[in-house]
């Protein structure tokens, strides 16, 4: 079901960035759990945008603290705008992972979406995914 979703405060993320997609998102998230420690309070991304000739920008993201020094790390920063965005919840998405795909077509194919966006994972849990289109201002 699609949902509104509302983002109060923008959210800096430090990101490792997938060498393929769909292939490489795997070895991202793997990566980003060996630089920065797993952390129940920390909030966890897959960012994914497109850049010309039907390829895909893949990154993997955990929310920055205060601690985190993305230089030491060897990991880029995204800032992941605050403000409403069409959602859907997938629960136990590791029995489906292609319907994450999928959902993200239906929300793209809405008209209110901020085309100048991005597609964004939220890992509320090791099963649980909620997949986000940011809507325009």
């Amino acid at each position: 079901m699609v949902e509104i979703t509302e983002l109060e405060q923008d959210i800096t993320t430090l990101c490792v960035t997938a060498t393929s997609f769909p292939e490489g998102v795997l070895a991202a998230h793997e990566k980003l759990h060996t630089l920065v420690k797993f952390s129940p309070e920390r909030k966890y991304f897959g960012i994914s945008y497109p850049i010309g000739q039907g390829k895909i920008m893949y990154q993997a993201a955990t929310e920055m603290t205060a601690s985190d020094d993305a230089d030491t790390l060897g990991c880029d920063v995204f800032f992941i705008k605050k403000g409403k965005y069409l959602s859907v919840l997938i629960p136990n998405f590791h029995s489906d992972i292609p319907s994450i795909g999928r959902t993200f077509q239906t929300l793209l194919a809405d008209p209110r979406i901020d085309p100048h966006g991005y597609c964004l994972e939220w890992y509320l849990n090791d099963t649980d995914v909620r997949c986000m289109v940011r809507l325009a201002d």
